[in-house]
């Protein structure tokens, strides 16, 4: 359980002994110092394994230690010596377990066997494999295919993936939600538009020759902090890195690196942001108008002498320049200044900056795609960076920052609802079925069918994914009454613990143990966030003899369901992960030509993304500038109306997504404690709260649906005022299901109206 709530402004850097003590303290907590210190040094290295935290790129030359805190910490939560046995089910109802926390669920260790629910004991019971994957199949047979949902939550192989989207596909439906519906799904649907790929433009290597670096909306600090050593190499070279961000995050300020022995000892720092633009939440797209007026004018004032735009670049390449323009002249800077939060200097400070680089990289994270206009703001990134030719130039380009180690993999092999993104006629002839073409559901269709009645099952291959949605009061309401529920994973958590009427538990081999198959030990492939891919091979034994592959266990459900295919050669995959490789080559030929052979290299090798050669793969054959219709990216929500205050919902550096490694948020002075609320003290004084105060938080999104997260702590910290900051996913359930990115329908999780009030 949590200890006693101490918080304490973090006065460090990020990085330093703070990341080499809470390093030390999850290794030993695991019971794995010497193991885990072992394994570690394989993490992101040719012949090792790749991180199952994020997905951020593996370079070509890795550093000795190629891992940092939050992946280290994965890496122990994965390979742990602690195990969730039949005893500890047995001595303990799913009633009892629903009032645990996600963290004592989740430290109970790796899960060893199959399990199944029983409703007259209200307890998990062992079954075998064989009973498992036949009770399984029997539901399945009998439930109409576009009923079911088949669930990825990012971390499983191409390998895996591919399987489980042929399986879902052979069954009937393309209802294959994952979790990039809930974060970068906005990246998927915006980027197509504007520069004709669906993932970022910028090679890891390339950041060496770049000049100037902007970031929105991505905390690096927390999200990926491998990236750090680049941000550090490209300070040093005296690279400008302007950020803007509604909180001050530590690490987009200052860095120690811990694998640096001089930096350790004499505790020196690397500054990080050269400007820090701290805006109101939603305020990128502002803040990116103003600062394409400000490039307008300086180049009208350039009166043709050293053009500030790339004219050259926008005549060849782009189309809808003009009336690009005509959008920009049309908003006031009033207007600006009061969406963005910013000034009209500050803006234009910022704009000056990129006017005078040539290679210019912008990264961005969920603090752009969260929002209802979250895809217009990537578009206006985009806008931004085809104004100076910044897309197909080295050194420059577009970088969305991924969060699950494969999810950008999982979508290139066809796990997607949107048939046109799949190779269906090819996958027809390959495997001789008639592959659905019907539109199948994402997240935020999935659930809405849940709390309509009309899913019959939903199979998760990995995830959390009751903890990870909106709306969670009533999804989990909905949830108990889903006929059937099925859960691939390695260790429990929520989404286990919530179940349906049937409900299975099949615990499988994690990606750092070693997959031994009848050809002999077999390596998976994932694909990181710059789209280069990579072998992973496993290292450790594995936790328990009775546990199972994914691809093997994707298989017997879909041999236990499905009518025979002498095609589809399941078990010869699951024997050798080669033939897999090879079936997604003939799926993909343009992607995966010669799979088993270019995956050998040591640095893995690119996906082809026409866009870095400065080929649009649009409707215009070019690049397209999309005008904005509005400057707010959440222009519905009622937050002018009186209390209101726009709630972002954000991570510890103690958690990975929904996991939660432990209750300390080391960077913001948070500890013992997640049931916090940061707010501003304008606010909090309005409303006669002080610091340290017992606050319920209410959802007020205008809809007349009670929700709320009650018995919060008031928290004084320097958050925009108007605006205020909890954890995810505990303040999920203030997450209205309609509140969602219009054209990705990503929930709107960083601009959540909402009431802070005192407890009663």
């Amino acid at each position: 359980m949590a200890a006693d709530p101490n918080i304490e402004e973090y006065q460090g850097p990020v990085g330093g002994w703070g990341s080499a003590r809470s390093l030390t303290k999850i290794l030993l907590r695991e019971h794995i110092p010497l193991k885990g210190a072992s394994v570690l040094l394989h993490q992101n290295k040719p012949g090792g394994f790749a991180c199952v935290s994020c997905s951020y790129a593996k370079p070509t030359h890795p550093r000795t230690f190629e891992f940092c805190e939050n992946g280290a910490k994965g890496t122990a939560w994965e390979i742990t010596r602690k195990r969730c046995t039949l005893e500890f089910f047995a001595e303990h109802t799913l009633t009892e377990l629903e009032s645990w926390s996600d963290y004592d669920l989740e430290e109970q260790g790796r899960l060893l066997d199959p399990m199944r629910w029983d409703a007259g004991s209200d307890r998990y019971v062992p079954v075998t494999w064989a009973e498992a994957f036949a009770g399984i199949g029997e539901h399945l047979r009998g439930f109409a295919p576009k009923s079911v949902v088949f669930y990825a939550s990012g971390r499983a192989s191409l390998e895996a993936s591919y399987m489980y989207q042929l399986f879902a596909r052979m069954y009937g439906n393309n209802n294959l939600p994952d979790s990039s519906n809930m974060c970068h799904e906005s990246t998927s649907v915006a980027l197509p538009e504007t520069i004709g790929v669906p993932v970022g433009t910028v090679k890891l290597e390339e950041l060496a020759h770049t000049d100037c670096m902007l970031f929105l909306g991505q905390n690096v600090g927390v999200n990926s902090p491998r990236m750090l050593h680049e941000l550090q190499e490209a300070r040093r070279r005296g690279v400008p890195i302007l950020t803007f961000n509604p909180l001050r995050e530590r690490g987009l300020e200052r860095f120690t690196n811990p694998q640096s022995p001089v930096e350790m000892a004499t505790l020196s720092e690397t500054q990080i942001s050269t400007q820090y633009h701290q805006l109101n939440p939603g305020g990128d797209l502002a803040a990116l108008v103003g600062m394409a007026k400000v490039l307008l004018d300086l180049d009208r004032a350039s009166a043709g002498a050293n053009s500030v735009l790339d004219r050259d670049f926008i005549a060849e390449h782009c189309a809808g320049f003009a009336e690009f323009v005509v959008a920009m002249d049309a908003f006031t800077w009033d207007d600006i200044e009061a969406c963005s939060g910013l000034s009209r200097g500050d803006i234009t400070a910022a704009a000056e900056v990129y006017a005078s680089c040539n290679a210019v990289v912008a990264f961005y994270g969920m603090g752009l795609t969260q929002h209802r206009s979250g895809v217009l703001a990537i578009q206006m990134l985009s806008n931004l960076l085809l104004l100076r030719g910044n897309i197909g130039k080295l050194g420059a380009g577009i970088f969305p920052v991924r969060g699950h180690s494969n999810v950008q993999g999982q979508r290139t092999v066809g796990i997607t609802e949107k048939p046109e993104l799949a190779p269906l006629d090819e996958m027809e002839k390959q495997f001789g079925f008639a592959a659905p073409r019907e539109v199948g559901l994402n997240t935020v269709e999935a659930c809405e069918g849940v709390l309509a009645g009309e899913i019959s099952a939903f199979i998760s291959l990995g995830g959390n994914f009751v903890r990870a949605i909106p709306e969670t009061d009533a999804m989990e309401t909905a949830w108990r009454e889903l006929p059937l529920t099925v859960q691939i994973i390695t260790k429990l958590n929520r989404g286990a613990v919530i179940h349906g009427k049937a409900a299975y538990l099949l615990p499988c081999l994690g990606r750092i143990e070693v997959d031994a198959q009848a050809t002999g030990d077999q390596f998976v492939t994932i694909e990181d966030t710059t789209g280069r891919f990579h072998a992973s091979r496993g290292q450790v034994e594995p936790a328990g003899a009775n546990l199972l592959s994914e691809p093997r266990i994707v298989a017997e459900l879909a041999k236990s369901t499905l009518p025979p295919n002498d095609k589809v050669q399941w078990d010869r995959w699951c024997d050798d992960y080669g033939l897999i490789r090879e079936a997604i080559a003939q799926s993909f030929p343009k992607v995966f030509e010669d799979f088993n052979e270019r995956i050998k290299g040591p640095a893995g090798f690119d996906r082809p993304l026409p866009a870095r050669q400065r080929i649009w793969k649009t409707k215009t054959g070019k690049a397209n500038f999309v005008s904005p219709s509005s400057l707010s990216e959440d222009p519905d929500l009622p937050c002018c109306r009186e209390g209101i205050l726009t709630l972002i919902t954000v991570r510890s550096n103690d958690q990975f997504n929904t996991t939660v490694y432990g209750y300390e948020d080391r960077l913001r002075g948070i500890h013992g404690t997640r049931k916090v609320v940061l707010m501003n003290k304008a606010d909090m004084a309005e409303r006669s709260i002080a610091d340290g105060d017992a606050v319920d938080i209410i959802g007020d999104a205008g809809d007349a649906v009670e929700r709320h997260v009650l018995g919060m702590r008031a928290t004084l910290y320097d958050v925009p005022k108007g605006s205020c900051v909890g954890y995810f996913p505990e303040c999920n359930p203030l997450l209205p299901l309609w509140h969602h990115a219009k054209g990705s329908k990503v929930p709107a999780a960083k601009s959540i109206p909402v009431r802070v009030v005192s407890a009663v």
